[in-house]
């Protein structure tokens, strides 16, 4: 397998490393252990020849991204070293960002596959490629990612999309979970070894890893109705007074949660209780039925359900994590 991997300026240092010896451990494995796998064909490159990562060591780019294409399998974005708003915003409108929208449009239209990770798939998105796909991005910036690409089918809960020739990756080290996914391509033996050496668990979803709070605040009306559904987590929910709650209509709480967050009240609430629900099982030794109760569920076995849902996990492994 072929792979190109974009280097950008102020390119996220884990995020490129990670990928880089995910696929030189591949490699090494496959040798060692005389497995029938061709060698995974690694180039690093850029829109420029000088290109400095966000910790500002040197990339040593190999070609420029113009000079790459037919023979490359995967094209292989990773993310930028902006974490929030105010750094990414101004960073995608970057001459050489925006070159690198136009090489990567012109990669997709001549069905080229392209993987990105964490900001890389802001970058992806920024060149159109990803419209009428669906995809994740990174937990925390989803609200942002909905308002500039509301043609993007985006599921933030999850750590990795496929969508035809497009896979797309969650925050930050989910540039693990992408590379091993191409890995898996050629040998799902060999992504499983090298999981093992690196000791990385499965993690099918961002849920675990999402803080509720960060993500109402960006939102007044939002806010409000996530410090009272928090209130009252252990009642049933009622969207009549919860629209009432927050001083709104109900159509306009559900449209704003569905442009804020991508999903529904009564969808948000079960986050709550499921985060309410995992905190009580690593701090506490409450039953699982006495946690039900204390969040909103009948009985145990509806909480056990929805906590393997949303988490990947059941219970005895959350509690394990404690």
């Amino acid at each position: 397998m072929k792979l190109d991997v974009l280097a950008l300026d102020g390119v996220f240092d884990s995020g490129l490393a990670t990928v880089l010896d995910v696929f030189t451990t591949a490699n090494e494995l496959a040798a060692m252990l005389q497995l029938d796998v061709a060698p995974f064909d690694v180039t690093i490159v850029g829109t420029r020849k000088r290109v400095r990562t966000a910790q500002g060591f040197t990339v040593p780019v190999t070609h420029t991204l113009a000079d790459t294409g037919a023979a490359t399998d995967w094209l292989v974005v990773p993310a930028l070293g902006c974490k929030m708003p105010e750094t990414l915003e101004p960073a995608l409108q970057r001459a050489d960002v925006r070159d690198a929208c136009a090489a990567l449009r012109a990669r997709a239209e001549d069905g080229g596959c392209i993987a990105a990770a964490c900001i890389g798939t802001f970058v992806l998105a920024e060149a159109g490629v990803l419209a009428g796909h669906k995809a994740t991005t990174t937990w925390w910036l989803a609200t942002l990612f909905r308002q500039r690409y509301p043609a993007v089918l985006l599921d933030d809960s999850r750590m990795l999309v496929s969508s035809g020739p497009l896979v797309t990756a969650g925050a930050a080290l989910s540039h693990v979970d992408m590379a091993l996914w191409l890995v898996r391509q050629a040998s799902p033996e060999l992504a499983a070894l090298v999981a093992r050496y690196l000791i990385v668990d499965s993690r099918p979803s961002q849920s675990a890893y999402v803080i509720s709070d960060h993500l109402s605040h960006a939102d007044p009306l939002v806010e409000r109705f996530e410090r009272w559904a928090r209130g009252r987590l252990a009642e049933g929910f009622s969207l009549d007074e919860a629209a009432q709650a927050a001083g709104t209509s109900k159509r306009t709480l559900a449209r704003r949660m569905q442009q804020v967050l991508g999903k529904s009240p009564l969808s948000y609430v079960q986050d709550l209780r499921v985060e309410r629900a995992v905190h009580l099982l690593k701090t506490s030794n409450k039953s699982l039925e006495q946690i039900a109760g204390m969040v909103g569920y009948a009985d145990g076995v509806t909480l056990r359900t929805l906590l393997r849902q949303r988490l990947g996990r059941g219970v005895r492994e959350v509690r394990l994590e404690a």
